[in-house]
């Protein structure tokens, strides 16, 4: 651990910034500096005051008390366009893109190239797309495409883009990389080292510490919305106690031993959008990783298995039984759950209460007649609130009020009380925090020992390899390689996803 040691005028500084929602203090007298051709990293627990205090210098909020200063001037930002004009731009974890537009029009946004009568031209809006894409090296990104068309992974690269594309000589990354593969983050940190060459500031957050090692010439740790330090270097444990309190010994628990071998889920030739084919058995007790490069059929088969999305060929057998599937309605009966990568657009209902969407899918259960037993309804969200620990005012409070990682919390807690023996998992631990991350591994492996099946696709590779009992690669929509926990790394899994099969 080193301390950070004095530098001269910062290009960004927070001054003693506060910010309080209701009750909930989310910056509480924080402060921080960046300073011209550095990449500075802010950590800490989601819920740390991180994404506000992005927000904050981006011009999305105003502080209740506490100063921003641009260059050693002190700046007032009104509204992002505010901080726009001085050069501040910034990316969110959740995106803001238009899902009905194209990409183009997404990228061109407010600075489309206009024809006779000030009119859109498509042509040229199409022409202008590709010049901003070849600028940063993207190609395989279709400008007509619409957004809501594309993975999540491409819709985060166009919004990287559209920030790069203004040359800011500040540009705030709020965890940028919680959608990405290994390629496109490469990809980003390639640029990210352009701007810090030149003598641009990067003001960063992620929730994987190998990325912050890898990147960052100083580290900003938060905790309950205050700053605890900053440092040139600091190791993981270290960062871990500071964010926490505490210290988390291991990060990634025992892998639990894998019983007799019982099949809880069998595909057969099992087809659809960029499924090409895949065929496998998933064991009671498993946790059956699925890896690869993004866009090579991994979401579709877990839409497929959900009744999310239909199939074009294929068997799929519940023990034995064969079942297809139609709808999640079919799935949830068949046991089988789905906890999606998106949690605020696929998941959640924001405006509902943590309460109500905790027992969305087992309101038929805490029913009689068709009329809800409140008492049920109050009891089971609680039970589940205490088990998952899930940081919240009360049960009644909004959950597009929580943390993201708690919000994860809820949304697992939802399938939980399903009860359901087959759980599908698809990046459940994106966008949350090292100490949540631990607790949702610990989750996932004491529901191996019950005896639940699970499923689940990763976009980081470390924790396929160190949860997992095995890992299927797929590659251009079939399974290139079967891996094996001896042995298990995560260049194993990322090589077997950049060639055609490796032998297990």
């Amino acid at each position: 651990m080193t301390e950070a040691a004095p530098r001269s005028v910062a290009s960004l500084d927070a001054i003693s910034l506060s910010k309080s929602f209701g009750g909930v203090h989310a910056l509480n007298e924080a402060s921080f500096s960046a300073f011209p051709g550095e990449v500075h990293a802010l950590v800490g627990e989601n819920g740390a005051g991180k994404s506000t205090l992005i927000k904050l210098l981006g011009g999305r909020l105003r502080p209740d008390r506490g100063r921003i200063a641009l260059h050693g001037a002190p700046i007032a930002l009104r509204n992002a366009a505010a901080a726009h004009r001085l050069g501040c731009w910034t990316v969110f974890q959740e995106l803001t893109l238009l899902s009905a537009m194209s990409v183009a029009e997404n990228l061109l946004l407010r600075r489309e190239p206009r024809g006779i009568f000030g009119l859109t031209s498509e042509r040229r809006l199409r022409s202008a797309a590709e010049a901003v894409f070849a600028r940063f090296g993207i190609t395989d990104i279709d400008p007509s495409a619409l957004i809501e068309d594309l993975p999540l992974a491409a819709r985060q690269v166009i919004e990287i883009v559209r920030a790069l594309s203004h040359d800011p000589n500040i540009l705030l990354l709020d965890e940028p990389t919680s959608a990405l593969m290994e390629r496109e983050t490469a990809w980003l940190f390639g640029e990210v080292r352009k701007l810090r060459d030149a003598g641009r500031t990067v003001v960063f957050t992620s929730h994987r510490w190998h990325e912050i090692a890898a990147i960052a010439d100083r580290i900003t740790v938060f905790r309950g919305g205050r700053d605890v330090g900053s440092f040139t270097a600091l190791a993981e444990d270290e960062a871990v106690a500071l964010m926490t309190g505490a210290r988390v010994e291991a990060l990634y628990p025992q892998r639990p031993p894998l019983p007799a071998e019982t099949p809880a889920l069998t595909l057969s030739g099992l087809a659809g959008g960029r499924l090409a084919a895949a065929s496998f058995t998933l064991h009671r007790g498993e946790i059956l990783g699925i890896g690869g490069l993004a866009g090579h059929g991994h979401r579709e088969l877990f839409l497929i298995l959900f009744g999310a999305m239909a199939a074009r060929g294929g068997r799929i057998w519940r023990e034995g039984r064969e079942i297809r599937p139609r709808s999640p309605r079919q799935a949830i009966a068949a046991g089988i759950a789905l906890v999606p990568e998106d949690r605020k657009t696929e998941g959640l209902l924001l405006p509902l209460s943590v309460r109500d969407n905790l027992t969305l899918a087992v309101l038929g259960r805490l029913s009689r007649l068709g009329v809800l037993r409140r008492r049920k309804i109050r009891a089971a969200a609680a039970a589940m609130i205490a088990r998952l620990k899930v940081r919240t005012p009360h049960a009644a409070a909004p959950v597009g009020a929580l943390s993201g990682g708690n919000q994860q919390k809820v949304l697992l807690g939802r399938w939980l009380l399903t009860a359901s023996e087959v759980l599908l998992f698809y990046d459940v631990t994106r966008g949350v925090d090292v100490a949540t991350k631990h607790e949702i591994y610990e989750l996932m492996t004491a529901l191996a020992r019950e005896g639940r099946a699970i499923l689940y696709y990763s976009s980081d590779a470390e924790e396929l390899a160190h949860l997992a009992h095995r890992v299927l690669v797929l590659r251009e929509g079939r399974i290139a390689a079967e891996l094996p926990a001896a042995g298990l790394t995560a260049e194993r899994i990322v090589a077997a996803a950049m060639r055609e099969r490796e032998a297990a």
